[in-house]
């Protein structure tokens, strides 16, 4: 466990000493705000249920990420409790407030991959725009400093499996329908 927390900081360390600049700053701020609470998605899913066309993505993708927040905020960060990166990093200073939650895994990349992979399943001719964005949220955890690397990745894989569980158990719902 000690060799993964090291590479994790050696990773976040590299970011803030390579990709860190002050013209970038705010564009982290933003992409990490809009997912805050998973809101971005939620209004996504929620301007697809107003469309006919698309009332099944978000019906599919709310689901998802209720399925997700489950396993991310009720059961693993309170059972893992593990600590943010800051908090060991006591030099970096905060371009945001301090999360009051912990650190693993990222609700914010796991909220944005249970959405995208949902348009991935439904649509590939829009998951791209699902894609790119869930990548930078992710990403922008990163180069704030209040995940590890490993925090991210669970968040990925927490969010595509939410994605595909929901979308299997739409689709066995669906051949029972026919």
């Amino acid at each position: 466990m000690a060799i993964l927390q090291e590479i994790d900081i050696m990773i976040l360390n590299m970011i803030q000493t390579y990709l860190h600049y002050d013209f970038l700053n705010s564009i982290m701020i933003f992409l990490s705000r809009i997912g805050d609470g998973g809101f971005v998605w939620i209004t996504i899913g929620v301007l697809f249920l107003l469309s006919k066309k698309y009332r099944k993505y978000g019906f599919l993708i709310l689901i998802a990420l209720g399925l997700e927040a489950l396993f991310v905020n009720i059961t693993l960060k309170p059972l893992i409790q593990r600590i943010r990166p800051f908090n060991i990093n006591t030099t970096i200073e905060l371009l945001i407030p301090s999360p009051r939650d912990f650190s693993f895994p990222s609700g914010h990349t796991a909220s944005a991959f249970a959405a995208a992979t949902i348009l991935l399943y439904t649509n590939r001719k829009i998951a791209i725009s699902g894609m790119i964005p869930a990548s930078l949220i992710a990403f922008s955890r990163l180069y704030l400093y209040v995940h590890f690397p490993s925090d991210i990745i669970a968040g990925v894989l927490i969010g595509m499996i939410s994605g595909w569980i929901v979308m299997s158990g739409y689709r066995r719902w669906s051949l029972k329908q026919s």
